[in-house]
């Protein structure tokens, strides 16, 4: 399947973005895409950006995250090394509203297309560039990947083997998508600025500070808990004793713990006394809602090893959609506990996640997530190959006769499709 319509739907169509990218942060202008935004992607020659070929699993050819991140994308090649292609960028830059560089702080700039170039061209330009670790620091120019924001943001433990040896454990990754999500919404911020004032901006997202962000609330808890005790206390449910932070808290809770099912898992949330009585009342155990009654919200009860033992013998006695069905119907919160490879089959997944199929965009993946009544979302196409779209580019958007096409195509600055 060839990537050759602009879709023009969405709430985004009729934007133009130019992004130069290598490798994961370049999910910044995917969101955008999926929203409708024309992204024209630049890439250098030969071979143009190498996330083809990184992490797996590798679908006929192609890297599962190059087919997520640059689906519904258009591709040309501009050797940006020859001042001839420099003026190529320049002519896509005068069109567009948004400039994205997602490589190292300062890469356009050194091939002489920084912001204070564009700008001249466009006044209305939004620059954005994201990175590791952004544009200032002792880290801007430290090589990188992904994992590293989430171990720098402290959010990922190293653990150990049985041999003694340190390795990477399972986790989400946080920066690498964060960062683009913050950015690609700070990029809107900045369109809409330039459509009031016909000024646009210039801004830096580092996917680390994403990541700690992310997890603000961890963070934020220990700076708290380094003030007095009598000005920073636990929860009141908890006679305001201090519980550890975040979600490290939730290992002596038994009002809201997870609990085996009889056929997998879910978890328990009825920490406000309304649900707890719902609950106890639904199981014909009133006696356990009289005897352990609680606190009206927040209310765990941490340590209840004696509550724990009743639950854990009671959530055995049913399946997971069974306590799901129970909790609809006696209004207490449940929920399940799904993981990457089985929430395929979870109903709410299937209900608001209609997969884009492998047949269609080369790998079976999630729409965006996020529903709008009034306004179709395209459906994207495939992510494009190295310079798939160069002489629709050339022609369809910089006007470009075929003269002129075949001159920078000789001259090599076009590359090789």
């Amino acid at each position: 399947m060839t990537n050759s319509a602009v879709s023009g739907t969405g709430p985004l169509a009729g934007v133009r973005v130019i992004e130069s990218a290598i490798l994961g942060p370049g999910a910044i202008t995917h969101h955008l895409a999926d929203l409708g935004a024309e992204v024209i992607k630049v890439e250098g020659p030969p071979g143009g950006d190498y996330i083809r070929e990184m992490t797996w699993p590798i679908i006929e050819g192609n890297s599962l995250l190059h087919l997520h991140i640059h689906r519904g994308k258009r591709s040309i090649m501009l050797n940006l090394k020859d001042p001839a292609g420099v003026e190529v960028y320049k002519d896509l830059v005068r069109g567009a509203d948004v400039v994205v560089e997602a490589m190292r702080p300062g890469a356009l700039e050194r091939m002489g297309l920084g912001y204070e170039v564009l700008k001249e061209l466009n006044p209305r330009i939004v620059f954005a560039t994201i990175s590791g670790y952004g544009a200032t620091g002792p880290y801007t120019q430290l090589a990188s990947h992904g994992i590293a924001y989430d171990t720098w943001a402290g959010v990922v433990k190293a653990e150990y083997d049985d041999d003694g040896f340190c390795f990477i454990p399972e986790h989400a990754s946080i920066g690498m998508h964060a960062g683009p999500m913050f950015g690609a919404m700070a990029i809107l911020a900045g369109v809409v600025q330039a459509k009031n004032t016909g000024k646009g901006l210039f801004l830096e997202v580092a996917q680390s500070d994403a990541a700690a962000y992310m997890d603000w609330y961890r963070s934020e808890s220990y700076l708290a808990y380094e003030r007095p005790e009598d000005v920073v206390t636990g929860n009141k449910a908890d006679d305001y004793r201090r519980r550890p932070v975040g979600t490290a808290g939730m290992k002596e809770g038994v009002r809201y713990q997870m609990y085996e099912s009889s056929d997998g898992h879910v978890i328990f949330m009825a920490s406000e006394q309304a649900f707890w009585k719902n609950f106890c009342e639904s199981e014909g155990r009133s006696d356990m809602f009289e005897r352990w009654p609680g606190s009206r919200v927040a209310d765990h009860a941490p340590n209840n090893k004696e509550m724990q033992a009743e639950l854990r013998d009671i959530f055995k006695t049913r399946t997971s959609a069974e306590w799901i069905n129970r909790a609809n119907e006696f209004n207490y919160p449940v929920a399940p506990v799904n993981t990457p490879e089985t929430i395929r089959d979870d109903p709410q997944f299937q209900d608001r996640f209609p997969l884009y199929p492998h047949s269609e965009h080369g790998a079976d993946m999630l729409p965006y997530p996020v529903k709008f009544t009034d306004a179709e979302l395209p459906v994207p196409t495939m992510a494009p190959t190295p310079g798939e779209h160069r002489d629709e580019i050339l022609r369809d958007v910089l006007g470009y006769d075929d003269a002129k096409i075949a001159e920078l195509g000789e001259a090599g600055i076009l590359g090789e499709i």
